[in-house]
């Protein structure tokens, strides 16, 4: 089962290397996510079915979780966390054209799911940065909003395409959406990423407002969209074949990157706030 993204590759040595990669880093996407997911799941989702919203005190990463008497806040920020776990499931299966070819009535719903889970996370989550004031401070709301109105933009895209037939726009919008919906989930990885690489939290600042946070902050879901577009354009022919190997290589590096910042959100979020709770 390959995944979308490897759809009506040209013929070539060159092309099935950037396969290859793009395999490579559909792999560890997939790793991620439901890795991501596992602990939605079992940290926000055990604790809605207990009634305790009161422990997601122990993520001590979030800036406002429960809120004691803010009952549409707290009901809010638990949907914006279980439509991410939808997107988690959802975004990868929908990518594998196996489904799409064998079980093309799943594929429809559970693209019909992944587009309204992109849209709610995006209002849900302009909630909380605008009335709940979740955010840091004024730059990082403005990010998010920015990522909120790319992601609107880009399954309404894949919606319309979808509607009237245009199959490859339509993939090509499902793609961008999947990654934009997914900016957040980019933030995490890439923040521990540059953290674990670098030995240490340069460019992050003691208040969490250094010029790397700055830049990640947009940077989580725009230069994943960049990526997505290069490769396009290598797929489709629009490259040499030494910039598709070029671009190959760039990606497999990427992946690798990726992979570390997977494996340290797990190690150091994750892994124990699940164990304190």
């Amino acid at each position: 089962m390959t995944p979308a993204i490897l759809a009506r590759p040209r013929s070539g040595a060159t092309n099935a290397v950037l396969s290859g990669s793009a395999l490579f880093w559909f792999t560890a996407a997939l790793i991620g996510q439901w890795t991501f997911l596992y602990y939605i799941v079992a940290f926000y989702g055990s604790s809605a079915l207990s009634g305790d919203f009161a422990s997601w005190r122990k993520n001590h990463m979030l800036i406002t979780g429960y809120v004691p008497g803010d009952t549409i806040g707290n009901l809010v920020f638990l949907a914006h966390a279980l439509t991410a776990a939808a997107i988690a499931f959802g975004g990868v299966v929908q990518l594998v054209p196996w489904i799409r070819r064998h079980a093309p009535a799943v594929h429809r719903w559970n693209g019909r799911v992944f587009l309204s889970a992109a849209l709610a996370i995006s209002l849900a989550g302009l909630y909380l940065v605008w009335i709940r004031h979740t955010s840091t401070d004024s730059f990082g709301a403005v990010a998010i909003t920015g990522n909120a109105a790319v992601i609107i933009a880009s399954a309404t895209f894949a919606w319309r395409a979808a509607r009237a037939g245009d199959l490859d726009s339509h993939r090509r919008w499902a793609l961008r959406t999947f990654l934009v919906a997914n900016g957040q989930w980019f933030f995490r990885i890439g923040l521990f990423a540059w953290i674990i690489v670098n030995r240490g939290p340069v460019g992050i600042g003691e208040h969490f407002d250094g010029w790397f946070v700055r830049f990640w902050e947009v940077g989580c879901y725009l230069v994943p969209l960049a990526v997505l577009e290069l490769y396009l354009r290598a797929r489709d022919g629009g490259r040499s074949p030494r910039a598709r190997l070029l671009f190959s290589g760039g990606l497999g590096a990427l992946t690798l990157l990726m992979s570390v910042g997977i494996a340290g959100t797990y190690l150091f979020i994750f892994q124990p706030v699940l164990a304190r709770f």
